[in-house]
């Protein structure tokens, strides 16, 4: 249990654009790569695209490990979730798997570690998107057809 002013410290420092994602969900981590050369210092963005495999912590300790196949080997890129190196995070696909920890993917190859898709996309939906998409409560809508000699026709003749 934490006391309130470490809770109030914390709030400060989160991320509030963090997308919701589990285990067996495509994301793509887009990472602030610092390039520093003799002349100048560049600040790039490289984005990181793979398989949640687990998360863990919970608060500013929020990590999340992400695996992807590059040429036939497989790399696992550990990212705490509130760092400020992580730019953003979109989640590119929706995974159905059973288990918290998808370790078993690290023996698998190819066809054997695919991951079924989620048919149940509305639990994911962000309330916003829901709520833009339905008419305003006190908003009527009417009808008006237009008939092909040009005049109006409301209603049942």
């Amino acid at each position: 249990m934490k006391s309130p002013l470490i809770a109030q410290v914390e709030a400060r420092h989160m991320r509030d654009n963090v997308p919701e994602f589990r285990p067996g969900d495509s994301i793509r981590v887009h990472v602030k790569i610092t390039e520093t050369s003799r002349k100048e210092v560049r600040t790039r963005i490289q984005p990181f695209e793979g398989v949640v495999i687990s998360r863990s912590g919970a608060g500013l300790n929020e990590m999340v490990t992400v695996r992807r196949m590059t040429y036939g080997v497989g790399v696992e890129r550990t990212f705490p979730v509130h760092a400020p190196i992580i730019d953003h995070i979109e989640v590119v696909r929706r995974g159905h798997v059973r288990r918290a920890r998808l370790y078993y993917l690290r023996g698998r190859s190819g066809r054997a570690s695919r991951i079924r898709q989620a048919k149940d996309e509305q639990t994911f939906q962000k309330p916003k998107e829901t709520a833009a998409a339905q008419p305003a409560a006190g908003a009527e809508t009417q009808s008006q057809d237009i008939a092909p000699d040009g005049e109006q026709v409301t209603g049942q003749e």
